[in-house]
């Protein structure tokens, strides 16, 4: 099960489900102002977040007639190499953001790049088939 290859769905839901459980661990650890403070800090890489939901957004409005085609097919991302990315990454900010509060203090960084990531495959994808439907109705 650990090398079956995750696809957009299950995706999603391991980003909901690491945002949820990120939250709650912030809140227990950190309390309820500095989790606030955490998330305020990162407020550039939300509102580039937010923009590219606006572009998902947009662009699915004007394919909504016709059918997706996933030109991403070949994504390799496994639950594994995922899970050993983070592994890694925490090591290294134990290590160089002053033990476990510096460590967990870049999940929610790590998060919303792991987001807008996701988005900007997702907007690659969208643009291909706007293209690719605009050629095929000319």
């Amino acid at each position: 099960m650990l090398h079956k290859t995750m696809n957009h769905k299950e995706i999603k839901y391991l980003f909901l489900i690491s945002f949820i459980l990120m939250i709650a661990i912030y809140l227990f650890v950190l309390g309820t102002p500095k989790t606030i403070n955490l998330i305020i800090d990162e407020y550039l890489f939300i509102l580039a977040f937010l923009i590219s939901l606006s572009v998902t957004w947009y662009l699915k409005r004007k394919l909504q007639k016709v059918e997706i085609i996933d030109f991403y097919k070949q994504n390799n991302l496994t639950f594994k190499s995922t899970l050993s990315f983070f592994l890694l990454f925490q090591v290294v900010d134990y290590i160089f953001e002053d033990g476990f509060i510096g460590m967990i203090s870049q999940w929610f960084l790590y998060w919303i790049i792991g987001m807008i990531s996701v988005q900007v495959f997702s907007i690659l994808n969208l643009y291909k088939n706007l293209k690719f439907y605009m050629r095929t109705d000319k």
